[in-house]
């Protein structure tokens, strides 16, 4: 074997096909590397690889095109089938040979996230498995070419027979998908099955997507075993009609074909049963495919049965969805998931809700409540003001199905009203949301056509109204706190004056301090001295984000007695002593400190607790800064300022633990490289190390044409 590998070796080395093959790929890889990670930032080379695998369908049969079937042609395949070496020896050695190629680029790729590494916060857990699947998909690519230059002794037929088989290798999933589109039989369902088995991409972009999967991989090393194998059996008939005994190798041929196809399905088939958690391993750097512990507690505590329905046939489900609901379903014997397809059953959905969901949708029920959640509602998505096209720009699986989970295993669902009628700040659906991850229901309520605050109340919101309350609006208010209600009350900054919103507040003891905070401790603001990031204390509302930060652009203090007896105080978010409150703000980029500024630190965010004349407890919860329950801010601290309003509204529902699941950013910080970084990298690896490796091929192949 070893003198097959040191001859094909050669071959590739003595010729331009080894060169050009590298020559191409470098080219290939050098381009993508400098357009997504020089000059767009993207921390891995994911993307990279993505983008170059499908090159491979191209350059792939260059290498194994003459392999075999060039051998066959001028017949030297005689020396070699009469030689007193294995079939499989030889195989193997033409096969490593080639493999060896193909492993220059790939070790290229490999070296290039340590040079990114230096540019800032690097994705290498998902670089390195994308990389270990652009590698098994080379090599299998290989294995299938080597298979088909045997079949034939011509160069251009073997060639033609490589790239056709590898592209419908790269576009199976979308044939499958079509084909579970269309058909709702029983049969329609194995051949998807069936198809889907040489699928070669899929895998590939699993490993891609931020899982280390080891089903994968096997599938790539099973399938490469049985290329080389069936390789091996085409080249054993003919060694064996060479010797004069062709008619017994045909029986044993398809015998050992088959069996070696019935172990390695069986192998695969197996490892498909084997549970997630030791197969399948979450490698992004801020676990987002990996089950929080508030999530795992809460299903390990479940005492009721929960089926999951997906709406989707199994050939096109979600990979993000289906390893999330295949992980809780490992974590309790309550849960239960099962795929409904809607071709084959489409009125399923009719028993829950009379709006047909989406395919991939949930349907979750328990005993006799169920809920729907749209598949719409698993990724987050935003605006690329590039593209102008909407982005996926987080993941909200888990906390979809645990918010789902919680409403249909609770009988007693809290129910807030969001105050409307006074020019309120408006809710973004991420916040919105929010609410209903904490197992609760919002309703707006406009306080001039309602008598009073309705007593299925479990708090109201008032969000930054910016006009104020007439005198009966603020006494229904205060009627219900001095019930017992509770209230996320967050004040904003305008010029005219809200006496009646204030009378509110100072139920509580609590008044606003004029001005817009300013803060001087460089470590407490973002570029802008009024782009707070507020000290946050320790305390079950902030447990969740006591270890990040929040960020609170143009705040106002709040003040209060906290020697008041009737009133506890906890303050949440805090400036710092250099703070101070400006007043008579006009635009944003006066810091200065004058003459009448109010000197700090102060309360950004205070919880209040004050007992009723009826023995009740009424809460309420404080935020000046009428920004920090907005989109904007939280993308600067991915989530945080989403985790503390689910904290509070889940301590104004009274639930013992945070119930909603934020969704997981798919936001990774940009590397940063200088334009004659970027420059110089172009130069390098798109035109000076292909062209080096062509060069030297031409030079190789022009010496050996004079001798």
């Amino acid at each position: 074997m070893t003198a097959i590998y040191k001859r094909e070796i050669r071959a590739f080395f003595t010729s331009m096909t080894g060169w050009l093959f590298m020559a191409v790929n470098f080219f290939m890889l050098g381009i993508y590397f400098v357009v997504y990670n020089l000059m767009l930032g993207y921390p891995t080379i994911s993307y990279v690889l993505q983008s170059v695998v499908l090159i491979f369908n191209m350059t792939i049969p260059i290498l194994t095109m003459r392999s075999l079937s060039e051998e066959r042609k001028n017949k030297t395949d005689q020396l070699i089938l009469t030689a007193p070496v294995s079939v499989g020896k030889i195989v193997l050695g033409k096969y490593l040979a080639m493999v060896t190629v193909i492993a220059i680029p790939t070790m290229f790729a490999g070296i290039v996230p340590l040079f990114l590494m230096r540019a800032g916060e690097f994705q290498a857990g998902v670089s390195y498995a994308s990389l270990l699947g652009f590698f098994l998909y080379g090599c299998l690519a290989l294995a299938v070419g080597l298979f088909l230059s045997s079949l034939t002794e011509s160069v251009v037929i073997a060639a033609v027979l490589s790239f056709a088989v590898l592209f419908l290798g790269f576009i199976m999933g979308g044939i499958c998908n079509i084909i579970s589109s269309f058909g709702t039989t029983g049969l329609a369902q194995v051949v998807v099955k069936v198809l889907s088995c040489f699928d070669m991409v899929r895998r590939f972009d699993i490993l891609s997507g931020g899982y280390l999967e080891i089903e994968a991989v096997v599938y790539y090393l099973t399938a490469i075993v049985l290329a080389l194998f069936v390789t091996t059996q085409s080249i054993q008939k003919r060694r064996y009609s060479v010797s004069g005994r062709g008619i017994r190798l045909g029986a044993y041929s398809v015998t050992g074909i088959l069996a070696a196809v019935g172990l390695i399905v069986a192998v695969n088939v197996l490892l498909n049963y084997a549970p997630d958690r030791y197969t399948s391993f979450d490698v992004t750097t801020n676990n987002l495919y990996t089950l929080t512990e508030d999530t795992r507690e809460f299903i390990q505590n479940l005492t009721e049965d929960v089926t999951i329905y997906v709406l989707v046939d199994e050939s096109g489900k979600n990979e993000d969805l289906d390893k999330t609901l295949t992980r809780m379903d490992e974590l309790s014997g309550h849960v239960k998931v099962e795929y409904v397809n809607p071709l084959a059953n489409p009125k399923f959905y009719y028993n829950y809700t009379q709006t047909q969901p989406a395919d991939n949708s949930m349907i979750i029920v328990c005993g006799d409540r169920s809920t729907v959640v749209e598949y719409s509602n698993i990724y987050t998505y935003e605006m690329n003001y590039n593209t102008y096209s909407y982005e996926a720009s987080g993941y909200d699986g888990e906390g979809q199905i645990v918010s789902a989970m919680a409403y249909v295993t609770t009988q007693d669902i809290p129910k807030f009203y969001i105050v409307a009628g006074h020019g309120e700040l408006a809710f973004e659906e991420s916040f919105l949301n929010a609410i209903k991850k904490e197992n609760a229901v919002y309703e707006e309520l406009a306080l001039y056509a309602a008598e009073e605050i309705p007593e299925d109340a479990k708090g109201i919101i008032i969000n930054a109204p910016t006009s104020d309350f007439s005198k009966e609006d603020a006494d229904k208010v205060i009627s219900y706190l001095e019930r017992g209600g509770n209230a996320l009350i967050v004040p904003t900054v305008v010029d005219v004056e809200m006496t009646n919103f204030n009378r509110i507040l100072d139920y509580y003891g609590v008044s606003v301090v004029d001005g817009v905070i300013v803060e001087e401790d460089r470590e407490r603001y973002y570029q802008n001295p009024y782009y707070l990031f507020p000290e946050i204390a320790s305390d079950e509302t902030t447990e969740n984000v006591i270890n990040g930060a929040i960020f609170a652009p143009f705040s106002r203090g709040l003040s209060y007695d906290d020697m008041a007896g009737d009133v506890y105080y906890t303050p949440l978010l805090i400036t710092s002593e250099s703070s101070f409150s400006k007043v008579g703000v006009t635009n944003g980029e006066d810091y200065s400190r004058q003459e009448g500024d109010i000197e700090g630190p102060f309360a950004v965010c205070l919880r209040a607790e004050k007992e009723t004349e009826d023995g009740e407890t009424s809460r309420a919860f404080l935020v000046a800064s009428e920004s920090l329950f907005t989109d904007t801010a939280d993308d600067m601290v991915p989530g945080n300022n989403e985790k503390l309003f689910s904290s509070m509204i889940s301590a104004l529902a009274d639930h013992e633990k945070t119930v909603g699941i934020p969704s997981k950013s798919f936001a990774m910080s940009p590397l940063v490289f200088s334009a004659q970084t970027v420059l110089a990298a172009s130069v390098v690896f798109i035109f000076l190390l292909p062209g080096m490796l062509l060069l030297n091929g031409v030079v190789i192949w022009a010496s050996r044409r004079k001798r």
